[in-house]
């Protein structure tokens, strides 16, 4: 069963978005803030980081919201460790669903290739070729678990 903010998630990603902000703003109005400042906020974070495919981008999605439920607001080593605790967890189960954070190795694209920073054409190809969709399903379900022990 899809949830509503997956739901939500996939439009903002058919629709065009990175897969970090798909994640992102469909979180957006639970976190309280806007649309356009979850989209501007997480925008770079696409494609693994600014399209060099390091880390998957729904999983730092995910991880933004992460920080809001469970970041620290002192520079204490105890507060820090709570959200790096947290993240760590994700990242395990993010491992254990596509076995991999890289979204270099998620694409299965050639680890000494480099791609420009313009974005792929989104077609039926592109969806059908990469685990987009069910990263940014995942990571948006996650989140939204996150979300709701925080409430």
């Amino acid at each position: 069963m899809v949830s509503t903010t997956q739901e939500r998630a996939l439009s903002y990603f058919h629709r065009g978005y990175n897969c970090a902000q798909s994640v992102f703003a469909a979180c957006a109005e639970k976190i309280g803030i806007s649309e356009e400042l979850a989209l501007r906020l997480s925008a770079g974070f696409g494609a693994g980081v600014g399209r060099m495919r390091g880390m998957c981008g729904a999983f730092s999605g995910m991880t933004l919201v992460a920080g809001y439920c469970k970041g620290n607001l002192s520079g204490e080593p105890a507060d820090k460790e709570i959200v790096f605790r947290e993240v760590r967890e994700l990242a395990e189960r993010f491992r254990k669903e596509f076995g991999t954070l890289s979204c270099r190795e998620l694409l299965h694209l050639d680890e000494h290739e480099q791609e420009g920073a313009r974005p792929n054409e989104r077609t039926e190809a592109y969806y059908a070729a990469r685990p987009c969709e069910r990263c940014v399903a995942f990571c948006a379900h996650q989140a939204e678990l996150l979300l709701s022990k925080k409430a």
